[in-house]
């Protein structure tokens, strides 16, 4: 028996005091076994004595089918391919399909929620996509055809916020076009960031009370001395949220103006020198609808559950920030005194949204992706 502090496993017992932490010489290679994809190890804790398989708490974990296929599948789900087409060319079924998209999906948040915390991000992008679930107008819509927020079906809009320093998707949802959409975007990039960001969105109204609710100040008035009840405390905006909007005026489907409002934090736009805007973000959202199949178009594609499209965008989400370079972030490599001859030599250091935010060091394989083991965010676990 040797000792494999190289590993890259931690013990999955919540009941060790080594649980989820790395390299601390607690783990130990016991067995091997054969697969459909290769040998795989079994490992031991010396601490509590559980074993477990090195494809424990991942994406493959107790799975017949090869590796290989399971990966293409979900790689074909991220270049836009529809799930039929999928199950067609595997000659899978599409149920086994949404049973790794979901395991995938299920990994995805866990790396996201670990890794996408205390950001330093001055300013944050905000915008909604049009999209819709099973059919283009709920059977409860109103007369604005927007679905209510109890509704499962009908325009489902993906939520998105992003860091165009980083070029980062810090949070994503999917839901109707009401507040409390707004409001789970905004609590979940406030997870996501060190202290208050400025932000910039469309004209949707309901963005600032979801800001002011997150970021907020309670201003609570004296008492009167008066008979009757003393006034209750109301929230005001955060003294340091900066907040801009992106106004569209259009007529007949085209745009006609676009103008630029400040609503608060004007002082601290301008000492940081900010431009409104949100460009990069309505560039991602082109990236989105090229990417994943039932935001393309006037396509067939489309999804028929919410849930799925959450695990698309959340499965993407982790992708595009860890695995997925950016050309605008690539770096130049500097050039040789001498150059070499009859060799091709790399320009540039390609790098990620993550690596960009000096989240990890490194583009991530697809393997990787769907085999990492992080553990919980409040768990000692130094890995990244």
């Amino acid at each position: 028996m040797r000792t494999a502090n190289d590993w890259g496993q931690v013990c999955p017992n919540p009941r060790c005091p080594y649980y989820y932490r790395t390299n601390q010489g607690n783990i130990s290679s016991i067995a091997t076994y054969q697969t459909k994809s290769g040998k795989r190890r079994v490992f031991r804790c010396r601490d509590c004595q559980t074993c477990f398989s090195e494809t424990r708490d991942t994406v493959f974990f107790d799975l017949r089918t090869p590796e290989e296929k399971v990966m293409l599948a979900l790689k074909m789900l991220l270049v836009r391919v529809d799930l039929s087409g999928i199950a067609f060319v595997l000659d899978v079924t599409e149920e086994s399909v949404l049973l790794w998209l979901k395991r995938a999906a299920d990994k995805a948040e866990e790396i996201n929620e670990h890794l996408l915390r205390d950001l330093p991000v001055t300013h944050v992008q905000l915008d909604e996509m049009w999209n819709f679930i099973a059919r283009k107008h709920s059977k409860e819509a109103g007369e604005d055809k927007e679905s209510p927020q109890t509704s499962q079906d009908g325009r489902q809009w993906i939520w998105v916020s992003y860091a165009p320093q980083f070029c980062l998707m810090l949070s994503a949802f999917v839901g109707p076009r009401t507040f409390e959409s707004a409001l789970a975007l905004i609590r979940r990039t406030a997870r996501a960031v060190r202290g208050v960001p400025c932000f910039f969105s469309d004209g949707f109204s309901c963005y600032l009370p979801a800001l002011i609710a997150i970021y907020h100040t309670l201003k609570e008035f004296p008492r009167t001395g008066k008979p009757g009840r003393p006034k209750k405390p109301v929230m005001e905006a955060h003294p340091d949220l900066a907040y801009a909007q992106i106004v569209k005026q259009k007529q007949n489907g085209r745009l006609k103006t676009l103008s630029q409002r400040v609503v608060c934090g004007a002082a601290r736009l301008t000492a940081l020198g900010l431009s409104v805007s949100t460009s990069l973000l309505e560039r991602l959202n082109l990236t989105l609808r090229h990417a994943l199949a039932p935001l393309a178009r006037k396509s067939w594609s489309f999804c028929k559950d919410r849930e799925q499209m959450r695990r698309r965008i959340a499965f993407y989400q982790a992708f595009y920030n860890f695995g997925r370079p950016h050309q605008s972030l690539r770096l130049p490599l500097p050039k040789p005194d001498v150059a070499p001859v009859g060799l091709i030599r790399p320009r540039w250091v390609h790098r990620t949204p993550g690596m960009a935010a000096g989240i990890t060091d490194h583009i991530w394989t697809f393997r990787e992706l769907l085999t990492a083991k992080l553990g919980p965010v409040d768990s000692q676990s130094t890995s990244r």
